[in-house]
């Protein structure tokens, strides 16, 4: 058997792992709407997922006063976790997790999730016992940072350079970059194809079953 090309392989969880783009969006625009500020379109609300919540409010509505931000978040997740329980893994999701964890690889999540909502959605889908380690935006500096790709490579005692982030957004590809990891995009989250593109992906998956397929001949 060839040796592998990464030891580590780390997802990135809304749009990468679970299919919740469609809701985030909508629970951003229905923030907004509840405190009447102006509602983001479809565009701006998807382009700031997988940011931490206080950064993805900014970036969705930047001109707004300092003072609206935390009450975006705070009705952001009343209209966020009454819809979570709904939503589900992409197709295919846990296969591939349970194959790459038989095989060896460590797995770990690297997400603007906060750790209460990572720990709610692990617990629903039950893959928490998959990962080996899972780092959120709450807990250190939000993406595209690479802060998150190195406390995951020291926790597990990995190397970056044997390290591969696998994600839906721009936000994703560029901390892989910036952490000197090798980055993955997938074509059927939140992130528009030709802008992630642009960050050189070592390779560009169009659904779960074709991501699976090439990490089982590649990674």
């Amino acid at each position: 058997m060839a040796r592998k090309r990464f030891d580590l392989i780390v997802f990135d969880w809304d749009g990468t792992l679970m299919d919740s783009t469609s809701t985030i969006v909508r629970c951003i625009q229905a923030a907004a709407k509840d405190l009447g500020l102006p509602i983001p379109d479809n565009k701006a609300a998807s382009y700031v997922i997988g940011l931490g919540l206080q950064d993805a409010m900014q970036a969705a509505l930047p001109d707004l006063d300092p003072k609206y931000y935390p009450r975006m978040v705070e009705r952001y997740r009343y209209h966020y976790l009454s819809k979570d329980k709904g939503l589900e893994l992409f197709d295919g999701v846990r296969e591939m997790l349970t194959d790459l964890s038989q095989q060896g690889y460590f797995l770990a999540v690297a997400t603007g999730k906060s750790r209460v909502g990572l720990n709610r959605a692990l617990d629903a889908s039950r893959l928490l016992s998959l990962f080996d380690a899972t780092r959120c935006a709450d807990e250190t500096f939000s993406k595209p940072h690479p802060a998150m790709l190195q406390e995951l490579t020291r926790e597990l005692g990995q190397d970056l350079q044997r390290t591969v982030m696998i994600g839906d957004t721009t936000h994703d590809l560029q901390m892989a970059i910036n952490a000197g990891a090798a980055g993955i995009a997938v074509h059927y989250g939140a992130h528009p194809s030709e802008e992630l593109k642009v960050l050189n992906p070592i390779f560009a998956a169009d659904s779960v079953a074709q991501l699976h397929a090439w990490l089982g001949e590649n990674a």
